[in-house]
């Protein structure tokens, strides 16, 4: 039996990013003809120049935080897809509402890779319990069901007794949904003296998935593994046997950049997940998805050789009020670059009784007199708020990905 889903994931990493970056310059082009939002974003922007990731750096980030509005000012897609709506297969309203397109394609989200990674093969039944209403969970991983050759029980979510009953009765071979909703089948099923016995692997996603639960599925014998994926990208990355991190999908180019900005951070760092997506329907370039991750060094020891990272750690969009006034990552970022001496800043939002107070600590080696206050000066220019300012020596601020970090307690 085959070990990997194809030849694409054992390649070596620079024959990958030969691939993906000779693709790019096209995807672009195609953008900047067919889609007039990216004709705007994209203005100025020779395709054939951006054939590395330094390239690609210097294109500005797109965020999902901003497809509501994007979307609300050109309806349904925001300008952002290359093809008329009725060229689509499905349109997927998620909450928000925010229009996700799906194209005509086979595995049109690339889910076939994860769920191959997850240990299912063809010929197998599935029993998917993610959403088939509305949004596009459910038909994602449909798609990459059927290119695996499986057949899926379309449960989608609630109504615990009836799919404890499909379950025990279908026998299907695994589960596919969120890894809360799998353990509260399996407890109904027990209280029910239902055999769900035949399910014996699960792609979980949606949510976190602490050992503690992992732990819980393999004493009933159930080999659980996650995925990442979101509802305008699909599949941006997943877990195999060696479960030590996720593997970044075929299909993506990701970089890890500090929130509030589009710089890529060091190997390692913890930043907001940005990815570059080949999907010539609805082409996200440099799309800030809004969540942290961070690369780990090293492939997989599973052999598959493409980027890893940590998974979910959090999201990226720190946006928070003090005294009565938002203060955004992007304005922490402005701060550092009006002040080249700053290395990273992290800006503590506290309460003093019943005053907010904010203290920019931030991470500088020997820097000169007077700049701390000249750093106050510039959080009162930006942010329109006083703040102290601590310096600290480099390394002392977490790795976390945190530029804003809201302490308060209102109890």
């Amino acid at each position: 039996m085959r070990e990997h889903y194809d030849e694409l994931e054992t390649r070596d990493p620079e024959v990958r990013e030969r691939g993906l970056f000779s693709a790019l310059p096209g995807l672009i082009a195609a953008a900047r003809e067919r889609a007039p939002a990216w004709a705007r974003i994209l203005a100025g922007v020779d395709p054939a120049e951006v054939t590395d990731r330094a390239a690609l750096a210097r294109l500005p980030v797109t965020r999902k935080s901003a497809l509501l509005a994007m979307q609300r000012e050109a309806l349904p897609f925001g300008g952002l897809t290359t093809v008329a709506p009725g060229e689509l297969a499905r349109i997927f309203a998620s909450p928000g509402p925010i229009y996700d397109p799906e194209g005509r394609r086979p595995d049109y989200w690339r889910m076939g890779r994860a769920l191959f990674a997850a240990g299912f093969r063809r010929g197998e039944v599935i029993q998917n319990c993610f959403s088939y209403h509305m949004t596009p969970a459910g038909s994602m991983l449909e798609g990459g069901a059927a290119a695996l050759g499986c057949a899926v029980i379309p449960a989608g979510v609630g109504q615990t007794e009836l799919q404890a009953q499909v379950m025990a009765e279908v026998r299907p071979d695994g589960y596919v949904g969120t890894p809360s909703f799998l353990k509260i089948i399996l407890e109904k099923a027990d209280e029910l003296g239902r055999d769900c016995s035949s399910v014996r692997k699960a792609l979980v996603s949606a949510e976190p998935f602490p050992p503690s639960l992992r732990q819980y599925f393999a004493g009933r014998g159930i080999t659980a593994r996650q995925c990442y994926a979101t509802a305008d990208v699909g599949l941006i990355a997943y877990e195999s046997e060696a479960e030590e991190g996720l593997i970044v999908d075929e299909g993506i180019l990701l970089e890890i950049v500090r929130p509030g900005t589009g710089d890529p951070v060091a190997e390692g760092e913890v930043g907001e997940v940005v990815v570059t997506v080949l999907n010539p329907e609805y082409p996200l370039i440099r799309f800030g998805t809004g969540d942290l991750s961070a690369v780990m060094p090293g492939p997989s020891p599973c052999g598959r050789t493409n980027v890893r990272i940590r998974g979910w750690m959090g999201r990226a969009d720190q946006t928070t009020k003090v005294r009565g006034m938002f203060v955004r990552p992007e304005q922490v970022a402005e701060i550092v670059r009006r002040h080249p001496e700053i290395r990273r800043a992290r800006l503590v939002v506290d309460r003093d009784d019943v005053r907010d107070t904010m203290v920019l600590r931030c991470e500088v080696a020997g820097a000169p007199e007077g700049l701390a206050e000249a750093v106050a000066a510039t959080i009162q220019a930006v942010t329109k708020l006083r703040g102290e300012v601590e310096l600290v020596p480099p390394g002392s601020l977490p790795n976390d990905g945190k530029v804003i970090d809201d302490v308060r307690k209102f109890d």
